[in-house]
């Protein structure tokens, strides 16, 4: 029966992960993967680096599955492996007799494989003597290093999944490690997809007709038993305590079971009903900030960095509200319409229906908003109305939709969660003027960079709206994700910049003006003056504009192409201006934006050529507001495609490029949350992706001591290099920071530490 019923499945009846990415505790896991791969196929290539055979064990039912349905598998391994792996090698390469069990007898396969005693390594050898398991044992050619790359195939005779990844075919690798998986399917209309499928089916076929020449092939008695003493790796750690680590996969599977049946009991509910997206749940930092916003009476600002589950944090807060209350109602306040997307597909994956969306792109916004106004109004106590309004801050600020979308009944206003995304978005004085008219009484804002820029006003607007005046309800820093695992590591050079002549004597014109607003009891200026901001904007200008700019980046990128032969996976932030294609409806708060002139249109188009010039091979795309093949672009970057992202802004909110190595920031702005947010998008994880590295281009004028002006230079300064050290303070070189800009900082007598 239990044959049969697998039989009857095949790789196209398997349900993958959406986006083809598996990671550990998360619904689509390493374990599922190839717990799926395996019940669903009948050939298995797998190529890694580490290798035990109590992954088998953990994958006891499917891999009895695979091998009783007639399953063959081809396993390339390197030298390094468990004491008791040795020896089942080494047995199967033999030709002593090797007692195992009917390898068609699913059952007795399944108490074997889940045993993980000594008739399990019989077995083990015995699949390796008669090929149902063939494996090559290599090293790279010369004996440097050991072979660690990590993919396969599934096949079925008719469909193919591929992986690639981080994970190894440990117990770690599966259950443990913060490893991911990315995997190919052979129906995809992608025409890189299916050579990438191809090509590697014919590599490992390279290496299992022993045809490939850039490794050696190792014997059995070549292989070296695993001993933490002489190696110290923790990949070697994967191969060591391999009974306890076991014993407490098999107690996590156990416990992933009995949920299973207990989700399975209430099946019909839970499809129906709002839940959690992974059956690990919400993480510890997300349980902590839901505790925080209910204990100050459902209020809230979220200082998240970058990168660690900001929607999905708020989005538990709205189903705490549906566990309590059995129904859900949010107004959920996004910056731009690609994110008003993202949260849209986020809410589904929660299974929040009655979505709706308001922004420039809707035209039937107002009869979805008058059928819930409906539902309320013909609720008098059966069933709860449920919906979640999705607006952009720009439709959010005009008067013919903030006074419909907050003309709900005051009963119900107190029901109604307000999510605002990059919640500095509400001091935008659009929306300021109108604060006090939004009733609704649950709030949650969240941001990676709360703060507004010269706004004082705004910032204390903010805090007061969301119930925080003492301080954030909940703070994760990029420091705690960095150190938990949740953002990469990374790597930070400043490049300090000077001005020419002519751009510091008009720099100094304009500094001299703005001295006149400098308040040195405050060490600030009063940005709520028009004169001054105009000022600032045309000092801004000064700064994008700087000529030597362009030298120093194009040395970056040559130096990068001599090291690396390519440029894949670089982002290049340009100075903005102008918009290249004139549209703003996806850009909310453009309060950064500079004047529009020939010469800040054509930037983009600069830096763009600079990194064309350096080889004909190299390939580069602007990606601005208003593309319509931003998905495409995005697919090709992180395949390598395309090597080079040139952007100017549109890379900072609610775009995940995940793939991207290399960051060169071009527009020394000083505005914080502009580069938190673009640290915090190279800062991704990626299975591929070992370290960041961060180019930072930095203006820093050099004013005469002496002058009127030089008090309130040094307090910009130290404003800007605020930022550096922050970015200094958290890298893995922080003391190549320091040193580059101890110049400057003895010339301003200033300190970064």
């Amino acid at each position: 029966m239990h044959k049969l019923l697998y039989i009857e499945n095949m790789l196209s009846d398997v349900k993958w992960a959406f986006d083809g990415t598996y990671m550990p505790d998360e619904e689509f896991s390493p374990e599922r993967f190839f717990n799926d791969g395996l019940s669903n196929s009948t050939e298995f290539d797998l190529q890694l680096g580490y290798f035990s055979s109590a992954a088998i064990s953990v994958l006891a039912e499917s891999f009895a599955t695979f091998i009783s349905r007639g399953g063959k598998m081809r396993l390339v391994i390197n030298q390094m492996v468990s004491h008791k792996d040795k020896e089942a090698i080494t047995r199967g390469f033999s030709d002593e007799p090797i007692d195992c069990v009917d390898l068609s007898n699913f059952n007795q396969l399944k108490e074997t494989f889940d045993e993980y005693q000594q008739h399990f390594f019989n077995c083990l050898a015995y699949m390796i003597q008669t090929k149902v398991i063939d494996i090559r044992i290599i090293q790279p050619l010369g004996g440097k290093g050991i072979a660690h790359t990590k993919s396969g195939q599934f096949r079925d005779g008719e469909s193919i999944t591929s992986f690639t990844g981080s994970a190894n075919f440990t117990v770690s690798g599966l259950c443990v490690n913060y490893e991911e998986i990315k995997i190919d399917r052979s129906d995809s209309v992608d025409a890189m997809v299916q050579r990438r499928i191809e090509k590697q089916k014919s590599d490992f076929d390279d290496i299992m007709f022993k045809t490939k020449t850039n490794i050696e092939y190792l014997l059995p008695s070549q292989l070296i038993e695993a001993v933490s003493s002489e190696f110290g790796s923790k990949d070697i750690e994967e191969l060591l305590d391999v009974e306890k680590k076991l014993k407490a996969a098999k107690e996590k599977q156990k416990s992933k079971r009995q949920n299973l049946s207990d989700m399975f009991v209430a099946e019909d509910i839970n499809e129906a009903t709002p839940h959690f997206p992974f059956p690990s749940g919400p993480r510890d930092y997300q349980k902590e900030a839901l505790k925080s916003w209910k204990s100050n009476r459902q209020k809230g600002l979220f200082a998240m960095a970058t990168g660690t589950g900001k929607t999905l944090t708020a989005l538990n807060c709205l189903l705490e509200i549906y566990k309590q209350y059995g129904f859900y109602k949010a107004i959920i306040l996004v910056p731009t319409i690609t994110l008003a997307t993202q949260w849209e597909q986020e809410c589904k994956k929660f299974n929040f229906k009655n979505t709706s969306v308001i922004c420039s792109k809707s035209k039937s916004w107002k009869s979805s908003l008058e059928s819930i106004k409906m539902q309320e109004d013909k609720f008098f106590g059966d069933t709860e109305p449920s919906y979640i309004l999705i607006i952009t801050y720009a439709s959010f600020s005009r008067d013919n939709v903030f006074y419909d979308v907050i003309d709900f009944p005051k009963k119900v206003c107190k029901k109604i969660l307000l999510i605002a995304d990059e919640a500095h978005n509400m001091g935008a004085r659009s929306i300021l003027n109108k604060i006090d008219g939004i009733k609704y009484a649950r709030r949650i804002g969240l941001s990676a960079t709360p703060e507004r820029q010269y706004d004082e006003e705004g910032n204390s607007s903010i805090m007061k709206f969301f119930g925080c005046e003492n301080g954030y309800t909940f703070v994760f820093s990029m420091r705690e994700a960095i150190e938990k695992g949740f953002l990469c590591r990374y790597y930070y050079y400043p490049h300090v910049v000077s001005l020419t002549n002519s751009e510091m004597s008009e720099y100094a014109r304009i500094s001299l003006q703005l001295a006149k607003f400098f308040n040195k009891e405050t060490n600030s200026l009063s940005t709520t003056d028009d004169i001054v901001m105009r000022l600032l904007l045309k000092r801004k200008r000064i700064i994008h504009k700087a000529k030597n700019k362009k030298e120093i980046f194009r040395n970056i990128i040559n130096n990068r192409f001599n090291e690396k032969g390519n440029l894949k996976y670089t982002l290049v932030y340009v100075p903005e201006g102008a918009k290249p294609d004139g549209n703003t409806s996806d850009i909310y708060d453009s309060s950064d934006d500079i004047d529009n002139d020939e010469f800040t249109d054509s930037l983009i188009d600069i830096y763009s050529q600079i990194v064309k010039e350096t080889s004909s091979k190299t390939t580069v795309k602007k990606f601005t507001s208003g593309l319509k093949e931003r998905e495409d672009i995005l697919e090709k970057f992180a395949n390598g495609e395309i090597e080079v992202l040139t952007s100017m802004k549109c890379l900072d909110e609610g775009v995940d490029v995940p793939r991207s190595e290399l960051a060169i920031f071009c527009s020394s702005t000083g505005n914080p949350r502009q580069f938190i947010q673009r640290r915090g998008r190279i800062l991704r994880k990626h299975p591929e992706k070992k370290y960041a590295e961060i180019h930072d281009l930095v203006v820093i004028p050099q004013i005469d001591s002496f002058s009127e002006n030089y008090d309130m230079e040094r307090s910009l300064i130290a404003n800007e290099l605020k930022r550096v050290k922050d970015f200094a303070g958290l890298s893995e070189n922080s003391d190549f920071a320091y040193r580059e800009l101890e110049e400057i900082l003895n010339y301003y007598e200033l300190s970064i530490y």
